[in-house]
């Protein structure tokens, strides 16, 4: 049986406004050490045996990813998707009250978990890991609107040196001229425009049971695992009962969880 071992199931009435205004937020040891050591155990289990459905390194071509997957480290794994058909630790953990509570605070009393998006635990190794570019998640999801929040759930310690998070406060509430972003819809670092922006970003170190909230629309970004382990994160996205998923669009391919 695993036990919340936290009474701070909601966020503060400061703590929702710095939320709407950076447009993330960290709460530290919000997730009892219980469930960090139960996912651990089911990512080593299916990391080991490269069970289930696998994002590698190679996969997403990335600086600092292996070439191919038939190149030296193109087997590295960059995340074990699909979280939800590998344990019931995760269903579990994403209708605690410290969890659910505060995710009704930001989005409404409704609140639906979609399948097809995260929904996975993130995997960066040393060697092969790659860098990924400022960028915002909303930029290939289709819903009614773009207001989608994620949770980040450090199982470990989360630093510049193996590649935590970093992002660029309220740039969820911003709008952004298609030139300022590449093909890919990063964000340009060549671009003059974008100067102040980069010269804005923080970062956001963690330790095991730390959680990130953080808009689908804020930009964020990370460099490669320079340390010598594997940094490991758990990470899911929500949404309001009323805005749904456009039909026929890759948002709306698989079943969402009504929490």
């Amino acid at each position: 049986m695993i036990e919340t071992g936290t009474t701070h199931e909601t966020f503060t009435a400061e703590e929702c406004e710095n939320f709407h205004s950076d447009g993330y937020i960290i709460q530290r040891r919000l997730i009892p050490i219980a469930y960090i050591d139960t996912i651990l155990e089911v990512t080593r289990r299916d990391t080991g045996a490269h069970f289930g459905d696998i994002e590698y390194e190679a996969d997403v071509n990335y600086p600092g990813a292996p070439p191919s997957l038939d190149a030296e480290g193109g087997r590295t794994i960059r995340r074990l998707r699909q979280a939800f058909s590998r344990d019931p630790v995760f269903s579990k953990l994403v209708k605690e009250p410290f969890l659910l509570n505060r995710l009704q605070q930001l989005l409404g009393p409704q609140v639906v978990m979609p399948l097809v998006h995260h929904n996975c635990v993130m995997t960066k190794h040393p060697r092969y890991s790659s860098d990924t570019g400022w960028h915002q998640d909303i930029r290939f999801w289709s819903f009614g609107n773009s207001n989608l929040i994620n949770v980040w759930v450090a199982l470990g310690d989360e630093t510049l040196t193996n590649g935590c998070l970093r992002l660029m406060p309220g740039t969820h509430s911003m709008q952004f001229e298609r030139h300022q972003q590449d093909a890919c819809l990063f964000l340009r670092a060549d671009l003059e425009q974008n100067r102040e922006l980069l010269d804005s970003a923080v970062t956001a170190e963690l330790s095991a049971g730390d959680v990130l909230f953080f808009h689908a629309r804020c930009f964020h970004a990370a460099t490669r695992n320079h340390s010598d382990n594997t940094k490991y994160s758990a990470v899911f996205t929500f949404r309001s009962l009323d805005n749904p998923p456009v039909p026929g669009t890759r948002s709306a391919e698989l079943p969402e969880l009504l929490l």
